[in-house]
């Protein structure tokens, strides 16, 4: 016996129970377990960080998990931590976010690495997100990807010895030993 392949929808997603993190990937439904300690301390200070940085530079807007960021009907994502440049603010909703922040970071976890190395990193490159942090607390690590109409270029992979930079935010300046200390 054949099985139909059962597209999930942002409708379907809204009728969830509130009680757990959804994502809705290429249509598949995916449930998103709590991080653990270590990932929300290393989200926290960096997400400190890059708020002060485009606050005192007025570059946009920093936004959290949990909140929504709808790419399409079948690609409901929550990432860790995103930007949107002020001249895109409008994208910017009161319940979510419609269309591609200009930066996504996705701090990667047990649960979480393939899905964010592989799927999620081909989503967000087929919607135009212009970078890509992939945070890696174990390694101490975190992989700047620049968007491409071919995928995603690495533009720097910086440890904890390293000050991370980024080309969508001039003058970002983090020092990793603090990120990930």
């Amino acid at each position: 016996m054949r099985r139909a392949k059962v597209r999930f929808t942002y409708n379907d997603y809204l009728l969830l129970p509130e009680d757990k993190r959804y994502e809705i990937l290429d249509g598949d439904l995916y449930v998103v377990a709590a991080p653990n300690t270590r990932h929300q301390r290393v989200s926290r200070k960096l997400e400190v960080a890059l708020i002060q940085h485009t606050e005192d530079k007025g570059l946009g807007e920093i936004l959290d998990a949990p909140y929504d960021v709808i790419f399409s009907e079948e690609n409901v994502v929550q990432p860790d931590i995103l930007f949107v440049r002020k001249e895109r603010a409008g994208i910017i909703g009161e319940m979510n976010l419609q269309g591609a922040p200009d930066l996504v970071i996705e701090i990667l976890s047990a649960g979480t690495r393939s899905k964010d190395l592989d799927l999620k990193r081909k989503i967000y490159a087929g919607f135009g997100v212009q970078e890509y942090w992939i945070v890696d607390p174990e390694l101490a690590t975190v992989e700047v990807l620049v968007w491409s109409e071919l995928g995603y270029i690495t533009a720097g992979v910086c440890g904890k010895p390293d000050r991370l930079s980024s080309p969508l935010l001039p003058d970002l300046n983090v020092p990793l030993s603090e990120v990930f200390a």
